[in-house]
């Protein structure tokens, strides 16, 4: 019967974890996914096709950092971060890219 007093305790600490990586893996590519020092990386990525490199990873650092979060790929994608596809300029057109 003593066998079994550490059953509960390792079933209790296995739940823990997959609900730590259920948690981790919902929030990826949204909002708030990223930290302020992964900015910089995701952008580099974001810009590396575009021939307007400097401002590009200008404003997309801009838009990271406000947001915590840089969409997939290289263009377009800004529907998984609503935050990111709303920042406009004064004129109306998107400010982030």
């Amino acid at each position: 019967m003593a066998r079994l007093s550490w059953l509960p305790f390792a079933f209790f600490l296995v739940l823990i974890v997959f609900t730590f990586v259920a948690i981790q893996t919902t929030n990826a590519g949204k909002e708030g996914s990223l930290r302020l020092q992964d900015c910089p990386n995701a952008c580099n990525v974001r810009c590396s096709q575009t021939q307007y490199r400097n401002a590009c990873l200008e404003f997309c650092n801009y838009c990271c950092q406000r947001c915590l979060c840089v969409p997939s790929g290289y263009y377009g994608h800004t529907g998984e971060c609503p935050c990111y596809d709303n920042i406009m300029t004064k004129e109306g057109k998107h400010k982030c890219p």
